[in-house]
This record gives C-alpha cells, structure tokens and sequence, in this order.
C-alpha cells in the first residue's frame, strides 16, 4: 500500500503544480513546450478551465491517498486519465504535428499506469485476504 499512497501522492504533486501553471500563467506553459506557432490569446481561457480540473483532481489525490481502497475511483479515473494522455501523446507524435521536444516525459504516464494499477491490484489482494471466508459468517443456519 506504500507505493500506492507514494504514487498518488507523486501523481496529486504533478497535477496541482502543473494546474497552477494553467492557472496562474497558460502562456508560460505553452512556452515551456515550445508550442508554435503561438495559439490565440482565448486559448489560455481553455488552459485556466483545464488548471481548475487538475488542482482538484490533484487534491483528490491526495484524499484518496489516505484510504485508496475505500477511494479506488480516483485510482481508476486517473488510470484511464493517463491511457488517454499516453494515446494523445503518442499519436500527435506519430502525426509528426509534435515532437519529444514538447513531450520529453512521453512514458509519465505508462508509469503512472503501471504503477497506479499494480499498486490497485496488491490493495484488492490485501482487502480480500483480510475479510473472513463466508464460511465464517454466522448466518442463522439459513
């Protein structure tokens, strides 16, 4: 359970920090990306919305760090979250449009997702070992 709580404690850092960015400054993002040619201006509108998501996503983290079985939906959502970044990451890279100048962590979130789910695999284990056998119940002799 100690990867687990490590991970999404590393993961809830890397949203609330990148969605301050968002926030505070979207142009500066788009910058540390070399992103060109320079987007619109209402761009840094979609970025701020996108910022809001990521600082709560990454407090939820946090939350759910504190009992990830009994919060295993932000586990799960953050597993497909990271399924859907690693495709759009790979494709725009197939696609030639960016280059692993604007994504150097390209494999973040295959980590996120080997680690998020075997740590969600070891947690199931332990939950199922931990509960008695239905053998075990008393139940009336029904």
């Amino acid at each position: 359970m100690r990867v687990l709580r490590a991970t999404m404690i590393a993961v809830g850092i890397i949203q609330i920090l990148t969605g301050a960015i968002f926030l505070v400054s979207p142009a500066t993002y788009a910058e540390l990306l070399h992103l060109q040619p320079a987007a619109p201006a209402w761009v840094n509108w979609l970025l701020a919305m996108c910022g809001a998501r990521f600082v709560g996503y990454g407090i939820g983290m946090f939350v759910a760090a504190r009992a990830p079985w009994r919060n295993r939906v932000w586990i799960d959502t953050m597993i497909a979250i990271q399924v859907v970044d690693f495709i759009a990451i790979a494709g725009y890279l197939a696609d030639g449009v960016a280059s692993l100048r604007q994504f150097p962590v390209v494999v973040l979130p295959l980590l996120w997702i080997a680690l998020l789910g075997w740590g969600r695999t070891r947690a199931h284990a332990a939950v199922l070992a931990s509960s008695p056998p239905e053998s075990a119940t008393v139940d009336g002799g029904i």
